[in-house]
């Protein structure tokens, strides 16, 4: 398949903003590329309540199909690994290849937060507390620069402080159905040497079994989109050997 648009996807709290730097140089490259706001991420006025993993698939799956149904090149940032995996398994064949940027990579009948749990080190709790009605989690403003942007420039923290919102808890708690649907779809994933919210070694672990050619390592933040967008961008761009693009 020539040139696919690439589809980008945010993980908790952010939204399509955590994109824009890599938009603008996937745009400077010459590639079709847009981010897509969540269910209550970002403009987007999804109740907490009603978020669940599949409305999460699902606004991935509408804005494939509104974009004129053209397979993707998906990619998804943290948390963002499993609604990209369940948007491959509900449709496979609009999907040119995953990429999962330090995100949680899935398995099967498990949810996002049991594989969060069996990291051997948790760091992101010591980030974030639960909002008062219980149904989301907020990253505590006075760690998050530390923990998220720690090589990031000081405009782009103002930036992404002004922005990240609350997370919400049902879709992470909910297990993820994977069939050779999934399977079916090529895959890679960048390492992030320097993420301090999820345990590099962890995300070394979760790829332990993939080809050597898709899997790339740079040396930042959990939020490489903002610390190194053009070598993000590469990373994006390096197909493994015998996939597409």
């Amino acid at each position: 398949m020539n040139n696919p648009a690439y589809l980008f996807i945010h993980g908790s709290g952010h939204g399509a903003w955590c994109w824009r730097d890599v938009l603008a140089e996937m745009t400077r490259r010459g590639h079709s590329a847009r981010a897509l706001d969540l269910p209550s991420h970002g403009a987007d006025d999804t109740p907490l309540a009603a978020v669940t993993l599949d409305a999460y698939r699902d606004a991935i799956l509408a804005d494939i199909n509104a974009h004129g149904g053209a397979p993707v090149v998906l990619v998804g940032h943290s948390a963002g690994g499993y609604p990209i995996s369940a948007a491959s398994e509900a449709a496979p064949n609009k999907i040119v290849r995953l990429v999962y940027v330090c995100a949680y990579v899935p398995l099967d009948g498990v949810s996002l937060a049991d594989r969060r749990r069996a990291a051997p080190t948790h760091p992101i709790l010591d980030l974030i507390e639960r909002t008062d009605d219980g149904l989301a989690f907020q990253f505590i403003t006075a760690k998050a620069p530390d923990a998220l942007f720690h090589d990031c420039p000081s405009e782009v923290i103002d930036f992404a402080l002004a922005r990240i919102d609350p997370q919400p808890i049902a879709p992470q708690e909910t297990p993820i159905m994977l069939t050779a649907a999934y399977e079916s779809v090529p895959r890679s994933f960048v390492i992030c040497d320097h993420d301090r919210v999820i345990p590099p070694a962890y995300q070394a672990s979760m790829t332990s079994d993939w080809p050597a050619t898709s899997v790339h390592h740079l040396p930042s933040s959990h939020s490489p989109f903002f610390s190194m967008p053009d070598r993000l961008v590469n990373s994006i761009l390096t197909a493994p050997e015998g996939t597409h693009p």
